[in-house]
Parts: C-alpha cells; structure tokens; sequence
C-alpha cells in the first residue's frame, strides 16, 4: 500500500519538528552522587542556564548510591527523547567499567554524549608534619617502607583512590589505603594527621593549602594550575607521563533524537563561556571548562576506559 504524499513528508519531518519543540516539559538532571559535590553543583549551575534559555525547568534530581551506577542505570534505561539527562565523567563512565566486570550499563553503546563539561585536576596533599615534602621523598619512604604510609580517599573505585594507586604502578611503590564516605571527611583526616596524604579535587583543597593547613606536592594535570602556580606537575616532581584529570560531562541515553543532542550541546557551551559559570565551576582557575562537540567526549570516553582499566589491572584496584 502506498503511503499519500503529504503522510511521507510529515513521518520525514516528524523528528525535526519533535526536536524543534523540544522541550515541552520539565527535564531531570540526574546526578549519581549525593548533593553538595562538584557532580551536583555543575548540574545546578547549568541546569539554571537551560531553563533561561529554553523556557523550561531543568530539575535536578539525585539518585546516589553503589559508585554512582544507581543513577547511571536509571539514566541508561530512561526514554531517549532529552527529558532525562544525567551529569556523568570519570566515575561512572570511565572507572566503573573496569572496576566492575558485570556492570549494568554499557557507559559507550547506552549513551549520547552531548558534552565535555570540565576537567579538573587532583592535588597531591600532604600532612604539614609528614617526612616527606616532595614527590621524590614520598616515593623513597614508601620504598623504604612498603604498605606502611597511610593516604585517605574519598572512596574505594573513586578518581583519587585511583590517582594514588597509578602513583603506585608507575613509580613500584605500594601505600595504604584508608577510603571514607566523601571528600570531606578523607580530607578531615589528613588535615588532622590520621592520614599522610592525600588526593583531592584542587577546589576541595584550595584554602586548606593556602592557609597552610595541608602542603601541595603537586598537581595530576600536565600543566601547572593557575591557582598553584608554584606548585609542580606530577611530570615535573619526578614521575614522567603520569597525568589523571577528573572530569565531568552530560549525556543523554542512547537514541536521544541528534537534534536534542545539538541544542543541549548549544546552550552548554555558550553557558561554559560565561563569567558567571566560570566563577561557580572553575573559582580561581581551579578547573578547565572545555565543551566541544559530542563526538569529541565520546572519544574521551573510550580512551578513558582504555587507561584506567590498565590501571585497575596493574594496581589490583577494587571498589570494595
């Protein structure tokens, strides 16, 4: 039976129009991590942004829970037509691939990437009382006393815990390591001393530098931060091509209409330019806000899963 004309054009155009009005109603942004840290705020600050510039509310809702992979899964099983979004990155999206041998989603075939957010390097903290004030004596103590120097993380399977179990493999060292629930208390723990050191997110640790309370020995960028400016690279304190940067990024499930995609993809990246979002999300150069296209976070994805599984491999690593 042959379809009349008219029928033919409007089953062509249907997706068009369908983006063209998009959205119609409010839209969740899911956050996989409790309220309060840099995943939740981003979402906040850009779901603002979208509700300014297109005409609807962009709710944040978080589903925290198993390493993020609660509010990943749901998002992986959610509708693709854009009216549920999600803040993913390294955690669920890079980390968990590896960590996890029988994950419930697929962190390349169930999404759409729409768009790299920031990337934000760690800094390698240490007690002010700790032996060590370099990289270097850190390594050579922890040669010399292998397994015994203590460092906090915010969580096993975490991008920080990860971050010292790479300083590990590529330097032949083995340390200690003692996981909390979340960034603050780990870093409570070494500001009091119960642990030696510590990696954590530059803006957690930004004052508690500053003000002296906590030494930087140096930052998992490959480049130096605008904040620390006196602070080294892991490269320049004594460890070649070791680099690992959180970074955070939207996506959409899979199937998402590319229509959808574009026009989130457009409202971010011109959000990301602003002075207003640069001060919230990167406050004193403590982070990069990137945006691009999707087919460039796509490829950080896959290459993201590529290094951090031989890290996993190597170190033994796991998120128990």
């Amino acid at each position: 039976m042959k379809l009349p004309v008219a029928l033919l054009l409007a089953l062509a155009f249907a997706p068009a129009a369908i983006a063209q009005a998009y959205p119609a109603r409010p839209v969740k942004i899911i956050v996989p991590y409790p309220a309060g840290g840099y995943y939740d705020v981003a979402s906040r600050v850009l779901g603002q942004k979208f509700s300014e510039a297109l005409g609807q509310p962009f709710v944040v809702e978080n589903r925290p829970g198993a390493n993020a992979i609660v509010g990943t899964e749901f998002t992986a099983k959610s509708a693709p037509d854009g009216y549920t979004i999600m803040m993913g990155g390294i955690g669920p999206h890079a980390l968990n691939a590896s960590l996890y041998p029988k994950l419930s989603y697929d962190p390349v075939k169930d999404f759409a990437p729409v768009i790299l957010v920031s990337m934000t390097p760690n800094a390698l903290v240490a007690h002010p009382g700790f032996a060590a004030k370099s990289v270097r004596e850190l390594v050579d103590l922890a040669r010399a006393q292998p397994g015994k120097i203590n460092y906090a993380s915010n969580g096993s399977g975490s991008s920080v815990h990860l971050c010292a179990e790479l300083l590990g493999t590529m330097t032949g060292t083995k340390f200690n390591h003692v996981p909390f629930k979340g960034s603050a208390p780990a870093i409570t723990a070494t500001l009091g001393g119960q642990t030696e050191f510590a990696f954590a997110t530059t803006g957690d640790v930004l004052a508690h530098i500053r003000g002296g309370k906590l030494r930087a020995l140096a930052v998992t960028s490959a480049k130096r931060v605008p904040a620390l400016p006196d602070t080294p690279t892991m490269i320049e304190a004594g460890v070649p091509g070791y680099e690992a940067t959180a970074w955070f990024a939207l996506f959409a499930p899979a199937s998402t209409p590319r229509d959808i995609v574009a026009r989130l993809n457009a409202v971010a990246a011109k959000a990301l330019q602003t002075d207003e979002v640069r001060e919230r999300l990167a406050p004193q150069g403590s982070a990069d806000l990137v945006g691009g296209t999707p087919e460039h976070l796509g490829a950080l994805v896959r290459s993201e899963i590529v290094k951090w599984s031989k890290v996993v491999k190597e170190s033994g690593a796991t998120a128990d």
